[in-house]
């Protein structure tokens, strides 16, 4: 039988029922918080793109950090800018690069503070590409060696969980290797699987200096059209080793989230950029909408299609929203 007799909206009619029968919860411990990390000491430079967000020095991360910790927020992500690039992106494997040492400062002051890394080579690459060139053609496979030398340098640091984001083939299989026999196999891969060469990276490139000098990214990142071939990455990843699975960007992607939760057993992640970002802050600015209640309700959007974790420049705000409420 229909209306009269079921009324949906009995159970809408006070908070404390709507509260009681909600399909989907939102909590801090959904939440990793991302930090552009640099050398210097004092360094709090604004990015533009990105308001309330900074390229930090080591110091300045870490009280970033400790603030993440004490809101109840279980990670931060750390993104590096080195003191100087080449052709190669030696600086990434470079123990004491900001990244690493943004690593040891942060697991001494905040030991119970997950500490996740990016392992990629287009913030440390003077031409802004994920991997080696030669010939104008981005090589995969030699840029494997190059991505482990990272990743172990992140494990020997103290890194709780690496993050390859690079998006060439067999990358996670090449990271695995290599820290198992450094002897760091209780570090944990989070692998970005499924990141789609996306307009949504703007302002990120700004914040890690990483726009490449030439071309795009198209032949390594995913063409944003297909989602079977994101179920293939990431049918690929975990075979290979990937203790946890992301899709790059949030928004437009939840299908794409939702078909990847309903594949896999592996926690899923998902990245809500600095596009996303970017565009709430600039009508919220406008007065255009509800900052509050607009980021709230895009991370329980990313949360509802399946999203385990949720990395976002918001963190620290929602955490603090969601403990107000």
């Amino acid at each position: 039988m229909g209306f009269p007799v079921h009324r949906p909206r009995r159970l809408r009619r006070t908070g404390t029922i709507r509260r009681m029968v909600r399909e989907t919860g939102l909590s801090a411990n959904d939440l990793v918080y991302p930090l552009f990390v640099t050398k210097g000491k004092g360094v709090k430079k604004p990015i533009g793109a990105m308001p309330g967000v900074y390229q930090l020095s080591v110091d300045n991360a870490l009280k970033e950090a400790a603030e993440a910790c004490a809101l109840g927020i279980p990670a931060v992500i750390l993104f590096g800018l080195p003191a100087s690039k080449d052709a190669v992106g030696s600086a990434a494997h470079d123990p004491g690069e900001a990244v690493q040492s943004a690593v040891r400062a942060i697991k001494d002051r905040c030991p119970e503070l997950a500490v996740i890394t990016d392992v990629c080579l287009c913030e440390y690459t003077d031409h802004g590409h994920c991997g080696v060139i030669a010939g104008g053609e981005i090589l995969n496979d030699p840029t494997l060696e190059i991505l482990a030398r990272a990743a172990v340098s992140h494990a020997a640091a103290g890194a709780d969980i690496v993050a390859p984001s690079d998006m060439m083939d067999g990358r996670v299989a090449a990271l695995r290797g290599a820290l198992d026999r450094e002897g760091f196999d209780q570090v944990a891969i989070l692998s970005y699987a499924a990141k789609y060469a996306s307009a949504f990276y703007g302002p990120f490139r700004e914040a890690a200096g990483s726009a490449p000098a030439f071309g795009d990214r198209c032949s390594y990142q995913m063409d944003p059209a297909n989602r079977r071939e994101a179920l293939k990455e990431v049918e690929q990843d975990l075979a290979e080793g990937a203790d946890l699975i992301m899709v790059k960007p949030a928004l437009a992607y939840l299908d794409v989230i939702r078909a990847v939760k309903e594949m896999t057993r592996c926690p899923v992640a998902a990245y809500n950029v600095s596009g996303e970002y970017a565009m709430v802050k600039a009508a919220a600015a406008n007065g255009w909408l509800d900052e509050r209640r607009a980021v709230l309700e895009i991370l329980l959007s990313i949360k509802r299609a399946g999203a385990d974790i949720i990395l976002t420049y918001h963190a620290k705000d929602a955490a603090r929203w969601l403990a107000e409420a």
